[in-house]
């Protein structure tokens, strides 16, 4: 991938983003301060365990919240020359499907099982694109070829049983294409595939996008997939990104010990290990995150500071950052 940074590339700019849940006694700060950039044609990974508040982040991006309970609370979301926050939500329905869409992670669940595929592909051309009868018809055909569905012509009249669930899963990419959006979403779409299938449609997902131009937003828990696919990857704790970089930077010099700790915790062919690694204790809960930095109850590096106040952000150059008291000078 050869993304360079240069700001009038940006297609996303998210500063500050704040979506917090609203419960009888509590406040869930899913996403408390989230700050990234998207580049057009780029890649960007986001990262983190489970509650880290990376599926959280894009359903923000996308207005599409759960509801009641959840709110945007703060900051902005630029696409391009608009605040996507400041749209009405008639004129947010014209980005969403069209302008961005999202791949979620199981195809079972976005898939209706009482519609033909063709049905189902076809639903963004006829309400973004306005496209009716043979014309919708053609651009379904395409879509399921690009995404190398054979026999499209016979497949788009069945119903989602009769698909694998990694042709499922193709379905499901079918319709975030068929708009050609400029951003793509992929909120860990291979979960539910296995080493083989997977591979494949990473494969199929990088020459579309080679092809097509489009931004794409993986997230995801594999750090192989961002090795794999990404240009930049933002890693995620308790809400907020912890640090952010080129990916070969990251893999090579972590700079967050919560970095260092998911790198340390995949297993690498060949390695010889008594036992692999794993990060002590356990994420956060949102209801009572501790003071000063989230990670440092499991955090083998952690100082008195540490537990009092949240570290600055520290430049490293670039768009790369970081929040950790280690990278401060004097740290």
């Amino acid at each position: 991938m050869q993304y360079q940074d240069t700001e009038k590339d940006l297609l996303l700019r998210v500063e500050g983003l704040k979506t917090y849940f609203f419960q009888r006694n509590a406040v869930l700060k899913a996403v408390d301060g989230v700050s990234f950039t998207v580049g057009q044609g780029e890649a960007v990974g986001l990262v983190g365990e489970s509650g880290s508040g990376k599926t959280m982040t894009c359903l923000s991006l996308m207005r599409l919240v759960p509801q009641p309970g959840a709110r945007i609370v703060g900051g902005e979301i630029w696409f391009k020359g608009d605040n996507l926050l400041e749209l009405s939500e008639h004129e947010m329905r014209e980005y969403r499907g069209h302008r961005m869409a999202i791949i979620m992670q199981d195809p079972q669940t976005s898939l209706n099982p009482v519609y033909t595929v063709g049905e189902q592909v076809a639903e963004p051309v006829r309400l973004h694109l306005k496209e009716r009868g043979q014309q919708a018809m053609a651009r379904v055909l395409e879509s399921l070829r690009a995404v190398r569905i054979p026999r499209p012509e016979l497949r788009v009249g069945q119903y989602p049983h009769q698909f694998s669930g990694g042709m499922r899963q193709r379905v499901v990419a079918a319709m975030g294409l068929t708009t050609q959006p400029e951003l793509l979403i992929a909120d860990e779409p291979t979960t539910s595939l296995d080493v083989t299938i997977q591979a494949q449609f990473l494969r199929l997902i990088r020459e579309l996008q080679q092809e097509s131009g489009t931004s794409v937003i993986w997230v995801t828990h594999d750090l192989g997939i961002v090795a794999q696919m990404c240009d930049r990857v933002n890693v995620m704790y308790a809400g907020r990104i912890v640090e952010s970089g080129r990916v070969r930077q990251i893999y090579k010099e972590p700079q967050h010990p919560y970095t260092r700790a998911l790198l340390d915790s995949v297993p690498l062919m060949g390695a010889r290990r008594d036992q692999l690694y794993q990060i002590e204790g356990q994420p956060p809960d949102l209801r009572s995150i501790p003071e000063g930095c989230p990670f440092w109850p499991r955090c083998p590096e952690a100082m008195d500071k540490c537990r009092e106040q949240y570290p600055p952000r520290t430049s490293l150059g670039g768009q790369d950052f970081v929040h950790c008291w280690l990278a401060e000078p004097g740290g």
